[in-house]
């Protein structure tokens, strides 16, 4: 996935696909022909957290999505945050949850959105209240979860596997 880049934010000069000797061989980029800005297009760490509370997994329902599609706390890491304060106050921003406990389950790649995705297990507790990006949050059994095939969906199955559950995932997912 390319950011839609048509000027330099250096220069204001067209951006152009050019290709250039870098290391490990030649890369085509946007580029600026006039200051030699390069957009590198690097992915973007995404934060996602399998919050564990009640002895089940909390799952939410964005605001902006059509579907009925529960998912896993996600965010942006901030500047000045190390990946663990991020998902604790992505977490509390979305949940209103303390983390009590956190874990990393691993880094998944998701590569049609241009993102790396940074799992955390967290055992949260408190009150929930939701953000309002979020429209309603569900408690699901480990057994009863369905993981989506690609990058959260693949973190909540190795979290699952790790607790001795084998993961149910989804035949397709819709987009409304």
């Amino acid at each position: 996935m390319t950011t839609d880049y048509k000027f330099c934010p250096c220069c204001a000069a067209p951006l152009r696909m050019l290709s250039q000797v870098e290391d490990g061989g030649p890369k085509e980029r946007l580029r600026c022909a006039g200051c030699g800005w390069t957009h590198w297009n690097n992915p973007t760490p995404v934060l996602a957290a399998v919050i564990q509370y009640q002895d089940r997994i909390l799952l939410a329902r964005n605001a902006a999505w059509t579907n009925k599609m529960y998912a896993l706390i996600t965010g942006f890491m901030e500047a000045g945050e190390t990946p663990a304060e991020g998902v604790a106050r992505e977490v509390k921003e979305e949940t209103n949850l303390d983390v009590r406990e956190l874990n990393l389950i691993g880094v998944y790649d998701f590569q049609r959105m241009n993102q790396v995705i940074i799992a955390y297990h967290a055992v949260a507790e408190g009150e929930v209240r939701l953000s309002p990006e979020l429209v309603d949050w569900r408690l699901f059994e480990y057994e009863k979860v369905r993981c989506w095939p690609a990058g959260t969906g693949r973190a909540l199955a190795d979290w699952l596997r790790s607790r001795g559950v084998e993961p149910q995932f989804m035949d397709s997912v819709r987009r409304d």
